[in-house]
């Protein structure tokens, strides 16, 4: 992976906020049992998120939200040099914390899952892009995102280096096949799609052939989407067409096959793989106790 951190601004925490409220209640609901009964009340002190793999870093200011969400006197810590986008070695420190024993133990679960699900995408999402890095071919998220956590998700893309497509269903339009199907064939959708379309929104049009392609861009669409479609044929529509529409090849594609698409010279690939199939990388949280106390412990 590249070590070279990819610029990407973190949502506004409105459009997250609402995410951290819900996995708060769902994990600490009427109160975390365990730290109340086990720990005193008033004893404070200091941990550590550290990586256990090698991983890009990503979810830091949303960890650090749902730290102070649970006590606002929580005092969080940056790591020189360690920040949304740069690549961890095992064993690196993430954040540093200091504040009540009780209230820390409390966040802890809910921390480690949104950065370990936002570290794991960016990683992944990284490794993929460095994989084509040499064929300056783009690749793309899509809509397959955990329900609630698109928003974040598409971000930890973006921060592994990934472009992100619209957000949803508001804010571009994509006509699949099922549009062409309701709206009674590939002109009837192409031509309302790109008639009615707000100033200033792109249009993408699903084709699954080198003739549907043609035909579509004969109707004046300037970006379309090669779904399902094998490397040669792809490869044909690319050296045709390139020079006067985007072209971005989806379906079929994985880790595996993603460098034969890509030597198609397609602008851009969009994978599903990106957010819905990932692996969350391995952080945890070690509490910093003096070596006569023992270990600390380990959330579950």
């Amino acid at each position: 992976m590249s070590d070279q951190p990819h610029a990407a601004s973190v949502p506004p925490i409105s459009e997250w906020s609402v995410l951290l409220d819900l996995a708060l209640a769902e994990d600490i609901g009427s109160g975390d049992l365990t730290s109340t009964l086990v720990v005193d009340a008033d004893r404070s002190g200091r941990a550590r998120i550290e990586a256990r793999e090698g991983l890009v870093v990503a979810g830091l200011p949303v960890a650090r939200e749902v730290f102070h969400r649970v006590d606002e006197n929580i005092d969080l810590e940056g790591i020189p040099g360690v920040e949304d986008g740069v690549l961890a070695e095992p064993g690196q420190p993430l954040l540093r914390i200091h504040g009540r024993y009780a209230s820390i133990l409390s966040a802890e679960r809910t921390a480690l899952n949104f950065l370990g699900r936002l570290c794991g995408i960016a990683s992944q999402t990284r490794r993929l892009v460095d994989s084509v890095r040499d064929l300056r071919t783009d690749l793309v998220d899509t809509r397959k995102t955990t329900p609630g956590w698109r928003i974040l998700e598409k971000y930890a893309v973006a921060v592994g280096g990934g472009l992100n497509h619209r957000i949803g269903l508001f804010d571009a339009l994509l006509v699949k096949d099922n549009h062409i199907a309701a709206a009674g064939g590939l002109d009837s959708a192409v031509e309302r799609a790109l008639a009615k379309a707000p100033q200033g929104v792109p249009v993408q049009v699903e084709v699954e052939s080198e003739a549907m392609a043609d035909r579509a861009i004969e109707l004046g669409c300037r970006f379309l989407l090669l779904d399902n479609l094998d490397p040669a044929t792809i490869r044909c529509i690319v050296e045709r067409h390139a020079a006067e529409t985007v072209l971005e090849a989806s379906g079929g594609i994985a880790a595996t096959n993603l460098r034969e698409f890509a030597e198609t010279g397609v602008a851009r690939i969009s994978m599903g793989a990106l957010t819905h199939s990932v692996i969350a990388s391995d952080v945890a949280l070690e509490v910093d106790l003096l070596p006569a106390e023992g270990a600390g412990p380990k959330a579950r």
